[in-house]
C-alpha cells in the first residue's frame, strides 16, 4: 500500500491510513478492562472514569467476587461498595451511579444490559462513552467511537477533529472510519496513545504515524516527514 503523504491527501484518506496502521501496530489490541458479564463491563467502565484501567482491574475482582451481578450490587450495602471502589475515585457518586443502574436493569430490563443505544443512556452514570464500550464488547454492536482522554487527544493532534466535546469529535469520526472498524479504531488509539502519543510528552520520533500527523512538527521541529517503513510491502 503507498503512503498517503500528500498534503493535499483527504482526511478521509489519512483516517484510513491511521486506522490500517494502527491494525498493525496493535493487532492484538483489545478491551483492557477484565469482566465475567455485560453488567460486570458496565461496572468497569463505569469505575473507569477518571482513573486508570490497571486500578480498576485490580479493584474488580473483589468487587465481583462480593457481588457479582445486577441484583447483588443494587441490593449491597453502600457502605461496603463504596469502600471496595474507593482507590478509583469519585466512589460516593459512582456507587450511587453503580446501584441506580443496576436497579433499572433490574426493573426495566428485566436483569439484563439492554443492547439498545437509547436504553443504556437511560442508565445512571453512562454516557455514550460507557454505552459504546458496553455493546461493542459485550454485543459485537458498533454503535458509535468511543471517545476517552487518549482518543480526544490523538484526534485533534492527527487533524481528524478541531472539536473539543466528546460527542462532536465522536461524530467527527463516524463519518471517516468505516462503522466495523469504529470500536477496535478507539482500542488501537487507546493503546497508541498510552505507548508513544502521551499527553505530555509524545515520543513523536518514535511514533508510526508521525508523517499523517500535522502537530508532529509541534513537538519535534526536526522530524522529517518520511514515511516508516512499516508501510512497505
Amino acid at each position: 500500500m503507498a503512503s498517503i503523504t500528500r498534503k493535499f491527501a483527504s482526511k478521509k484518506q489519512r483516517a484510513l491510513e491511521i486506522l490500517v496502521l494502527l491494525k498493525r501496530l496493535y493487532p492484538d489490541a483489545t478491551c483492557s478492562l477484565t469482566y465475567a458479564s455485560p453488567v460486570q463491563l458496565l461496572v468497569a467502565t463505569i469505575l473507569s472514569a477518571q482513573c486508570t484501567d490497571e486500578r480498576v482491574n485490580q479493584v474488580t475482582p473483589e468487587l465481583f467476587a462480593r457481588f457479582p451481578d445486577a441484583v447483588s450490587l443494587a441490593n449491597a450495602d453502600r457502605e461496603e461498595l463504596e469502600n471496595l471502589i474507593r482507590s478509583t475515585g469519585f466512589y460516593r457518586n459512582k456507587a450511587k451511579n453503580i446501584q441506580g443502574a443496576c436497579q433499572k436493569i433490574i426493573d426495566e430490563f428485566g436483569g439484563e444490559v439492554p443492547k439498545q443505544m437509547e436504553k443504556l443512556l437511560s442508565l445512571p452514570g453512562v454516557a455514550r462513552k460507557t454505552a459504546n464500550v458496553v455493546l461493542a464488547h459485550a454485543y459485537g454492536i458498533n454503535q458509535g467511537v468511543t471517545v476517552d482522554t487518549h482518543v480526544k487527544r490523538l484526534s485533534r493532534r492527527l487533524g481528524l477533529t478541531k472539536e473539543t466535546d466528546p460527542v462532536k469529535i465522536e461524530r467527527d469520526l463516524m463519518k471517516l472510519l468505516p462503522q466495523p472498524d469504529w470500536e477496535d479504531f478507539s482500542i488501537r488509539m487507546i493503546y497508541h496513545g498510552r505507548a508513544v502519543c502521551k499527553a505530555r510528552n509524545p515520543n513523536c520520533r518514535a511514533c508510526k504515524l508521525a508523517h499523517l500527523c500535522p502537530s508532529a512538527k509541534t513537538f519535534e521541529p526536526t522530524l522529517t516527514q518520511k514515511a516508516p517503513a512499516l508501510l512497505a510491502e
